[in-house]
């Protein structure tokens, strides 16, 4: 069994402002939407809505884009005592623009992001101790004091018993190249107890391309379960019995913004309720996760934004037509 504790599901590291593009106004001027985002921030909503207690450890600005996270967090209960916001630093701001294809490009404001400037002494403990899940991504490893900060949050928790969640999100353009973020973002993976990559990251994160592959690599190097997002084809899940695709389901998308961390989130949500340690998982239990998941993302991107496009658990078992 895991540990009894106070929080389901505790997510570290960036929070920022996602301003989606909307298209051209009647000045021909381009206009963008204010949508709370980052990825730790959108897995603990996702999994909220779902009803898990979840709690999120991180710095923004203490500036108007850190105030309105900070309250969009308690909104919808997430626990915001370790959200730092910080007088010295602003809140990173990211520019989406959305391809006819549904791919996305950023552009990225934070030379120094406050998410970046968090030191391991501003690490609410207290939470940090008393998580199942402790979720962590790869963007705060970009800079320092933050990459250390990681390490630090990561090792106590294991040593805590906590299980370790990983979701490597690449942004190209905040690494000084793709060797650095090669190096850096597997450098977490030995810490790590399950782990979720998109079919984007998978030669990044172990030199392999195909899904099958990959995950049967991560998984020899100590990862439990794994799951590789095939977007609209649902995805891919490997542990210790093996690995199986699911398939998604059918969804008309208008934003694809939150689609991983929203499944993400779903997933977490089952493993937070199984009380069960990760090796204990089998395929058939852990196949019912994944379809869950899917049918999280598949409602998410039928909205604009991402964190107030996150389903509530009524809309994703009409979704299944089950209850879960």
């Amino acid at each position: 069994m895991t540990k009894k504790s106070c929080y389901d599901i505790t997510t570290f590291g960036e929070i920022l402002i996602d301003f989606t593009w909307q298209g051209v106004n009647e000045e021909g001027q381009a206009v963008f939407a204010q949508n709370p985002g980052g990825a730790p921030a959108n897995v603990a909503v996702a999994a909220a809505k779902l009803g898990a207690r979840t709690a999120f450890l991180g710095k923004a600005g203490k500036d108007m884009h850190g105030e309105f996270l900070k309250e969009v967090l308690k909104k919808e209960n997430v626990e915001t005592d370790g959200m730092i916001l910080d007088e010295k630093f602003f809140t990173t701001l990211a520019f989406v623009k959305t391809a006819e294809n549904g791919e996305r490009s950023f552009s990225f404001a934070r030379k120094p992001g406050a998410d970046t400037r968090i030191e391991k002494e501003e690490i609410h403990t207290v939470i940090l101790d008393q998580t199942k899940i402790f979720h962590a991504g790869s963007l705060s490893l970009t800079d320092q004091p933050a990459r250390d900060t990681t390490f630090y949050a990561v090792k106590r928790a294991k040593k805590n018993g906590s299980m370790i969640s990983y979701d490597p999100n690449y942004r190209a353009s905040l690494w000084k190249n793709e060797e650095t973020a090669k190096e850096q973002m597997r450098s977490l993976i030995p810490y790590v107890d399950i782990m979720k990559i998109s079919d984007e990251e998978t030669e990044l994160l172990t030199g392999k391309e195909k899904p099958e592959e990959a995950a049967e690599i991560l998984f020899q190097k100590g990862v439990k379960i794994i799951a590789v997002t095939l977007g609209s084809e649902g995805a891919y899940l490997y542990c210790k019995e093996g690995g199986i695709q699911i398939p998604g389901f059918a969804s008309r998308a208008v934003d694809t913004n939150g689609a991983g961390d929203s499944f993400w989130g779903g997933f977490l949500y089952c493993i937070s309720k199984a009380g069960k340690s990760p090796e204990m998982f089998g395929i058939e239990e852990l196949k019912e996760y994944v379809r869950f998941g899917n049918a999280v993302a598949s409602l998410c991107v039928e909205k604009k934004g991402a964190i107030p496009a996150m389903p509530t658990l009524e809309e994703v078992e009409k979704k299944r037509h089950c209850s879960f």
